[in-house]
């Protein structure tokens, strides 16, 4: 994608509570095909090599569908630049061109990063469990890995979406954290 006059990308994580771009409208918005989880090894904002952290991925996924924010940017080109600098940082993710559908019907064209199923960063299908325990202890360069989980859970409340799994991990990560 070269210099966009527009410029949407959907946000399902992270980019839902902090797009780190100039934002000049958000509509919730579905995309087909994908569920959002857990199931990417995070060895440089939310863990490390050492440690690594998981961070949500859209992972293909027939019959599935993920609602989250579709933004859309200020600035498309200092945006692009910024997200990609964020998101690509180890090419686990692939910026794909996809169709987002909004609540009134309408499509809106967009990016979005979903996880490369063949990098090593994949992590497949972990048990939850696993995946508490992994986000209860993990840290990296933009902070603790309970801190994403709790702010993604947090704003996707506030936007009215439900995801039972992340639910359960807010809750299971607050026991293990108070537990030492």
């Amino acid at each position: 994608m070269d210099a966009p006059d527009e410029l949407w990308v959907f946000g399902y994580g992270s980019l839902i509570f902090d797009p780190g771009i100039e934002v000049a409208e958000t509509r919730l918005a579905t995309l087909a095909g994908f569920r959002r989880r857990f199931c990417m090894w995070s060895i440089h904002h939310r863990g490390s090599e050492a440690e690594p952290g998981l961070v949500l991925a859209l992972e293909p996924f027939e019959g599935e569908a993920c609602t989250g924010l579709a933004i859309r940017a200020e600035e498309p080109e200092r945006a692009l630049a910024s997200l990609r600098a964020r998101e690509l940082i180890s090419s686990a993710y692939r910026e794909e061109d996809v169709t987002l559908l909004c609540k009134d019907g309408s499509e809106i064209a967009a990016i979005a990063y979903v996880v490369d199923t063949a990098h090593r960063q994949y992590t497949g299908a972990l048990p939850l469990e696993r995946q508490a325990k992994i986000i209860a202890h993990a840290a990296g360069g933009r902070g603790p890995n309970h801190e994403y989980l709790t702010k993604t859970a947090e704003k996707l409340h506030a936007l009215g979406i439900g995801d039972p799994d992340i639910d359960w991990l807010v809750s299971r990560v607050q026991q293990m954290r108070a537990d030492g």
